[in-house]
């Protein structure tokens, strides 16, 4: 039996299985099992060379997003609209057969737009190129999600559970659960609060499910089943998602105002880009020369999820041996609490800041004058010039 039949076979179990207190042990051990089956099927099978037949591109610019959904629901001609890039449309499905990219250029940022072609209802078992397209979008800082108004709810659930049985997580935060395994001392199991979904023997049952016997566990949260699996899986990507719906005007106004109504949910082209960068938590940074003007003209652009966003990351930014010749930095902008503010390299700087870095003064070698601490000589007794001998 395959994996694909084991993880179907699994599934239906626990379709038939009653949810209540005696059961939940039982689903926990089940749910375990799916997700180390799943991670299997994601791996490539043993004695290839892992190159595979992907249609990745290289990155560019400041940050990149994935379009993604059914085939024919307008991501082409979202992508035509938004960059320039032509990239073929027709009225028939899977015009799109590779990956096209193309550039946004917004607030003096490029930011890097993926049409990628459609996938359908298997796509994480690998039906119509499904897991190249998902291993994209895991790449990826921001997934829009292009839906057909009509179908919308649908699909948006049908591409949910697709991406997150490839381990996406959409519009969610890493759970607050510490998990380390151990070679010795058994399994440690605490938390900071009252847990409501799982306890010390399901925790113990799902650990022993991973043939995990020493580990410490600790809850700040309280969590789910599914949260302490992923957790235990280490394999998780958390990515946040806009929904773009096209197509609205064949509903009727009470359906596009329940769309619209929507968390991350948007309608119309106007407010997509200012979405998108709100989503993206894009922070522009501009340099001021000493003793001169800003440079406003090529920011300095840091994101929490490329590097974070404090004044180290900006120096690091600039060049990795340029943070330890800073003294500390003065800051301009809405970070700062008065204009300029010294400091130091844990500020955490916001969007449109000026920074003006001060170096450290180099040292003059052995101090001055009397204070001099070495000679320019040798060191040692016997490496010294000897002085010719006086004329008598």
């Amino acid at each position: 039996m395959g994996i694909i039949e084991r993880i179907k076979e699994i599934e239906a179990e626990m379709a038939r299985t009653q949810k209540n207190k005696a059961t939940e042990y039982h689903l926990g051990q089940l749910k375990a099992k799916i997700a180390k089956l799943r991670t299997q099927l994601l791996e490539p099978p043993k004695g290839s060379s892992g190159g595979g037949d992907g249609f990745e591109v290289t990155k560019f610019g400041h940050g990149r997003v994935a379009l993604i959904g059914f085939p024919s629901v307008g991501k082409s001609t979202l992508l035509t609209m938004l960059t320039g890039t032509h990239s073929e449309a027709a009225s028939y499905e899977f015009t799109t057969l590779t990956c096209i990219p193309g550039i946004i250029h917004y607030n003096d940022t490029k930011i890097q737009l993926l049409d990628l072609p459609g996938i359908i209802e298997g796509a994480s078992e690998g039906k119509g190129r499904g897991r190249q397209v998902i291993a994209v979008a895991k790449s990826s800082d921001l997934v829009l999600m292009v839906l057909d108004a009509s179908k919308s709810e649908g699909h948006r659930q049908i591409l949910t559970k697709e991406l997150e049985a490839v381990g996406l997580r959409l519009n969610k935060r890493p759970p607050q659960i510490y998990f380390k395994k151990k070679k010795t001392g058994g399994i440690s199991f605490n938390s900071t609060l009252p847990l409501t979904h799982v306890d010390e023997k399901l925790c113990y049952q799902i650990l022993h499910e991973y043939k995990i016997h020493n580990a410490e566990v600790l809850f700040r949260e309280d969590a789910t089943v599914d949260d302490l699996i992923d957790v235990i899986e280490g394999n998780r990507k958390y990515i946040k998602c806009v929904y773009v719906y096209n197509k609205i005007d064949v509903i009727g106004i009470d359906d596009v105002d329940k769309l619209a109504r929507q968390p991350n949910s948007v309608l119309n082209l106007d407010r997509l880009l200012s979405k998108m960068w709100e989503e993206m938590g894009l922070v522009r940074v501009y340099t001021k020369p000493q003793g001169q003007q800003p440079d406003f003209s090529d920011p300095v652009v840091l994101s929490a999820d490329r590097g974070g966003c404090s004044v180290e990351d900006f120096c690091n930014h600039i060049h990795r041996s340029l943070i330890k010749d800073v003294k500390y930095v003065l800051v301009w902008g809405s970070s700062a609490r008065h204009y300029p503010q010294h400091c130091g390299l844990g500020h955490y700087l916001q969007d449109e800041d000026v920074v003006q870095i001060v170096k450290k003064k180099e040292k003059e070698e052995g101090g001055r004058g009397r204070f001099k601490s070495h000679t320019t000589g040798p060191a040692r007794i016997s490496d010294r010039e000897k002085k010719a001998p006086l004329k008598t």
